[in-house]
Parts: C-alpha cells; sequence; structure tokens
C-alpha cells in the first residue's frame, strides 16, 4: 500500500464533527495521539526499568497507526495528498543534510 491508497481508505472512515473549519477535529486528535505515544514511551522508563517490551512496541504502533490517521485527514482537509508530504519533507531534509543545517533550530534553515 501506498501513501495515496492509504489517504483514500482513511478518508472513508473520517466520520467527525465539524469544529470549526474542517482541519480543526483532525489536528486535535493528531495533538492527542502524539501525546499518547510520549506517554507509553514515559512508561518505558517507569515500569519497564528502561527496557522496550514487545508489549510496549505492540502498544506504540497501534498509536502511530492512529497518528497515520490524523495526518491523513489534515492532509486530505488541505487538500494535499501523503504522497507530496512525504517527498516535500524529502526533499527538505536532503537540502538541509546538503547544506550541513540538519541540526538547529527553525523550519527554514
Amino acid at each position: 500500500m501506498d501513501f495515496n491508497e492509504y489517504q483514500k481508505l482513511a478518508k472513508k472512515t473520517a466520520v467527525y464533527p465539524v469544529v470549526g473549519q474542517g482541519i480543526v477535529y483532525p489536528a486535535l486528535g493528531l495533538a492527542g495521539e502524539s501525546g499518547e505515544i510520549m506517554n507509553k514511551i514515559k512508561k518505558i522508563f517507569r515500569d519497564d526499568s528502561g527496557v522496550l517490551t514487545d508489549s510496549r512496541k505492540k502498544e506504540i504502533s497501534k498509536e502511530l497507526g492512529d497518528i497515520l490517521w490524523y495526518v491523513a485527514q489534515v492532509s486530505t482537509e488541505l487538500g494535499i495528498s501523503l504522497d507530496e508530504v512525504a517527498v516535500a519533507n524529502i526533499e527538505m531534509l536532503k537540502s538541509r543534510q546538503e547544506r550541513n543545517v540538519l541540526k538547529g533550530d527553525g523550519d527554514n534553515r
């Protein structure tokens, strides 16, 4: 499956309330799911003595799927394909690498 196919299939399951513009609900969901991943990573240290267990890995993987769904919905609401997002991101990273500015601050480095 490629990104565009995933995005089309994910859109079929996108049933959410309109809160302001269509982008608001999936953007809020994206933030929430990111927080859930961080909470699960925190528990690796709190509950698992810093060891990434198979169980914890599976839980994090499920949350990554939720994040992918929300990223797809935000992209759909913006009229942008996930392929476009992925290509643009790799191009930006390659440019930063070529200019030796992978490290540092700021979006426009």
